[in-house]
């Protein structure tokens, strides 16, 4: 276990009452995805996506690109703002042309990100900015985003989508991977309880829970979801509290959505199962092992990179203003790469676990525990998203618990329990999922 202070993504968004969603901006283009619903045994569907663009060329690309980074918080000992330092390096192997720079704890430090982005520009010579946490990017890059028109700015979306003409807002599916991670929590329980250490009442920790209880119903239809607030992002003692009351309960699998490795000990000390997030904490970071790690999920960040460049490269004055990439969109790679060896594609997201992908990324413990109709499955929605013809959040109903926070800067208030907020085979737009999915899903347990 690693002894360093593990660093919050975003303990600047500390609190309910910080859940800051700015007013949308007009002519935010987006592409527009519809997935197509169909059983395991179904043939893939081809699936359109329109993608509208009003300028696409200019007189001369770039030849060279440099990443200027905006780091909320800190690499080291971080999976949030140190996986996406291992995914620049990365692609700094790949790409002659490409390198960066980065400016780490620029919020928990109180810096100004203007001064940041001002510097990594002018002296480091970078012509894409990125804000790792939302508030290293809103409102600062909106405010100087005019003033170096040929600069791409972009930025982490918490719940704020409002963009500009060169200020793009970014995020990875992982609500696709979490959905198998449901599956598979809904498989190895014993207790039929599960719980969720969840940091502040967002509609990021909604969105990601959300696509893990449908995983758990659709494995496992008597088990129950419990989920518990710390209101921080990293609150370590709290954090503990909260993972040891949720024991209590009864939960023999426990997840997160807060920053340390609290949660993950409790687990260890008492026996039961974790499911990581965000990166593969056994493989790449050695913080356990598989036989407390039931499962966990890698955002490769690199694929979200990758397509920004290219927009980029390509001179595209008015690139697409919401990238939000899934388990469809890939990198490239030889059979012999370092990172997923005999691997040849490399997802935007995708289960991993002791540097193993897949279903292979199931503990070797865990594995008996599943039976074979529910690894079918797992294996089955996972190609179907890789394929891009299936989402949890198309095939199933979005119902609200009641339970939520109302969003007045957009005119959005908690659905009352039992409101039907999107149909089940209905496309849940970026809109709703990036920033308007302000409630609960009805089902959920919430422990007070």
């Amino acid at each position: 276990m690693n002894p360093k202070r593990k660093i919050s993504r975003r303990e600047a968004l500390s609190t309910a009452g910080k859940v800051a969603v700015g007013v949308v901006a007009a002519g935010v283009v987006a592409g527009a995805a519809g997935y197509v619903a169909g059983s395991s045994a179904a043939p893939p569907q081809t699936i359109t996506q329109t993608i509208t663009k009003t300028e696409t060329k200019v007189a001369e690309t770039a030849r060279k690109i440099v990443l200027g980074m905006v780091l909320g918080g800190y690499i080291e000992g971080s999976t949030w703002d140190g996986r996406q330092i291992k995914a620049v390096d990365r692609l700094k192997t790949i790409y002659p042309w490409f390198d960066y720079v980065y400016d780490e704890g620029v919020v928990l430090k109180g810096k100004d990100p203007i001064s940041s982005a001002k510097d990594l520009i002018t002296v480091n010579k970078a012509n894409i900015i990125f804000g790792s946490w939302e508030p290293a990017a809103i409102p600062s890059f909106h405010r100087i985003a005019g003033d170096y028109p040929d600069v791409y700015f972009t930025g982490i979306v918490g719940s704020d989508i409002s963009s500009q003409r060169n200020f793009m807002r970014v995020f990875v599916r992982q609500y696709q991977a979490m959905y198998l991670e449901g599956l598979i929590a809904g498989a190895i329980t014993r207790t039929n309880k599960i719980g969720i250490a969840v940091g502040p009442a967002c509609v990021q920790n909604w969105r990601r829970m959300a696509a893990f209880y449908l995983g758990i119903k659709d494995a496992n239809p008597d088990a129950t979801l419990y989920i518990k607030y710390v209101g921080e992002w990293y609150d370590p003692p709290k954090e503990r509290e909260v993972s040891l009351a949720l024991v209590d309960l009864g939960v023999d699998v426990l997840t997160h959505y807060t920053d340390s490795v609290e949660p993950l000990k409790v687990c260890e000390e008492k026996g039961i199962w974790f499911v990581g997030k965000d990166t593969d904490i056994v493989g790449l970071y050695g913080w356990s092992t598989t036989d407390t790690v039931a499962i966990s999920f890698d955002t490769r960040w690199e694929v979200m990179f990758d397509v920004i460049f290219k927009e980029y490269l390509a001179g595209t004055t008015h690139p697409n203003r919401l990238i939000f990439v899934g388990m469809n969109r890939h990198l490239s790679l030889p059979p012999d790469n370092p990172w997923v060896p005999g691997q040849t594609i490399l997802p935007a997201v995708d289960l991993q676990n002791n540097n193993k992908v897949g279903i292979d990324a199931i503990s070797p413990k865990a594995r008996p525990l599943i039976p074979d109709r529910i690894l079918k499955l797992i294996e089955a929605r996972r190609e179907q998203m890789l394929a891009g013809v299936w989402d949890p959040f198309f095939e199933h109903e979005l119902v609200s618990s009641g339970e939520g926070i109302a969003i007045p800067e957009l005119g959005v208030d908690v659905p009352p329990k039992g409101t039907v907020v999107k149909p089940a085979g209905v496309v849940a737009s970026d809109e709703l999922l990036l920033g308007k999915l302000n409630f609960q899903l009805d089902g959920i347990v919430l422990v007070k």
